[in-house]
């Protein structure tokens, strides 16, 4: 049998460098054994996913030298990839779990699910749906569909025993089925949910082996229990373990840059960054660390796969990435990697309306628009001591536009400016207020070219990665300081 892998990432948001991570052992593993290797599109969250995103998806993963044999972009048959082009698929194979006695729909109203949830809690159960609308008659259910009631779609779990997944690196691991919830299958807007949408299109897709992270164990009970309602043979299961930050938490982007484009826009190397992710729970026969892509291919083994919890280190990368620059990489390529990277004719045409009329000789130039291409600025909390802002307002003005850049797609100067001013309108305050500590952390320095063309140049990744920097350096938000400004934004 032919093995064939996937990714699916979702487009809502940054491509993430743990969606690089699965997909290029999925890759790797397919390739060692002549196999296929699928991309999936997994866009049925309606109101987050955008074209934009999914555009972004499928440049980063072939920035960093990764392709695939079927995708929304390449011909197969097995299409379509986009899970939102899919939706009769989902709903044919909800109604025949329903007729099969294996869903339920489920009328339950987010208040009665509020109450059960927080009682299951409270007396220290698992929370998980009670089968409140298990025992419905068909009569019933007629009644409330014709009334045009909201419902959903759930599946049922059995009430004693033991599920036993598979894992090709753990070996079997007992999960109790009281610790499983009825999982909703189809949402109230018919749209189908994570669980449901992956078993239809593994199968449908033949996928034979799904390479995922171990947070989604707990969650394999259920997939299992589809498969099995549904007559079809599991594929085999390879839970990788969580890429982590230096403190061993979950790599996230509050500590770590996370963003493929991030490293792009930085000046690493595709192959580097693909080197090093590699790197992270495998190692070659050898021990070299430095190796290509093909040569991972050539070498690959799944139980070679380390379980041990890989930690993401900028500053081992950067190592890495400075061996590539100097062992792989003679002068006229490392020429042409820069140009490649930022001092190219395309960015410097979008530079030059920002500076021109300010420039004399072009020796003045290299001050003026040095940030376009330095990375993280070097700023401190002096940085931001700024004539009638207070730092407890800086912290919360760079805050809010963090959150606001995160939530925004159309990266264009018009409607950065838009977003700005709707937010200091919002926060009942001056626009340059506003704006003051964001000219420090995009350019480092207080007075720099227009503020939201040069965002627009660097982009929606290295944007954002500036604002965290520059929260950062004035000493962080905690914890408890998020909270509250969580609740202040939230009421705007």
């Amino acid at each position: 049998m032919k093995i064939r892998t996937r990714v699916a990432p979702s487009p809502t948001g940054d491509p993430h460098v743990g969606t690089a991570y699965m997909a290029l052992f999925s890759y790797c593993h397919a390739k060692k054994n002549g196999g296929e290797f699928v991309l999936r599109i997994e866009d049925t969250d309606a109101e987050r996913s955008t074209p934009e995103s999914e555009q972004v998806i499928l440049d980063s993963l072939r920035w960093l030298g990764l392709d695939w044999d079927e995708g929304p972009d390449v011909d197969g048959p097995h299409g379509p990839y986009r899970q939102s082009e899919r939706s009769e698929i989902y709903t044919k194979y909800a109604q025949q779990l329903m007729d099969d006695g294996h869903a339920f729909r489920c009328f339950c109203s987010k208040e009665r699910l509020d109450e059960m949830r927080a009682k299951q809690m409270s007396s220290g159960e698992t929370a998980r749906y009670d089968g409140h609308c298990l025992g419905l008659s068909q009569e019933e259910i007629n009644s409330r569909l014709g009334a045009g009631e909201n419902h959903v779609v759930r599946m049922k779990v059995p009430d004693e025993g033991e599920c036993i997944v598979q894992d090709e690196l753990r070996g079997d691991i007992n999960i109790a089925w009281s610790q499983i919830d009825m999982q909703v299958l189809l949402k109230a807007d018919g749209y189908p949910t994570y669980h449901l949408a992956v078993v239809v299109d593994d199968h449908l897709m033949e996928i034979t082996d799904i390479i995922r992270g171990e947070e989604w164990i707990n969650s394999a009970p259920k997939h299992i229990l589809l498969y099995e309602y549904l007559g079809w043979d599991m594929p085999r299961l390879i839970h990788m373990p969580l890429l982590r930050n230096p403190d061993k938490s979950k790599l996230s982007k509050r500590k770590n840059p996370t963003s493929i484009g991030f490293y792009k826009a930085m000046g690493f190397l595709p192959e580097a960054v693909l080197n090093y992710l590699g790197m992270l729970g495998w190692s070659m026969p050898d021990g070299e660390e430095k190796f290509t892509l093909d040569e991972m291919i050539e070498n690959f083994d799944i139980m070679r796969i380390s379980l041990g919890a890989p930690v993401f280190d900028v500053e081992k990368l950067k190592w890495l990435n400075g061996r590539w620059l100097r062992e792989s990489l003679d002068e006229e390529g490392f020429a042409d990697r820069i140009a490649e990277w930022a001092y190219n004719r395309e960015n410097l045409l979008r530079i030059i309306p920002l500076v021109k009329e300010r420039v004399d000789v072009f020796s003045e130039l290299a001050p003026m628009i040095g940030f376009f291409a330095e990375g993280l600025p070097d700023v401190s909390e002096e940085s931001f001591q700024l004539k009638g802002v207070e730092m407890e307002n800086v912290k919360r003005y760079l805050q809010f536009s963090l959150w606001r850049l995160e939530a925004h797609q159309d990266w264009q100067r018009d409607s950065l400016n838009q977003l700005f001013n709707d937010l200091a309108a919002e926060m009942g305050i001056k626009i340059r207020d506003l704006l003051a500590p964001m000219f420090v952390a995009i350019s480092g320095k207080p007075v720099a070219p227009p503020l939201f063309d040069s965002m627009a140049v660097l982009g929606p990744d290295m944007t954002r990665a500036r604002v965290r920097n520059a929260l950062t350096a004035i000493g962080g938000v905690s914890k408890k300081q998020v909270k509250k400004l969580e609740k202040e934004y939230r009421q705007l």
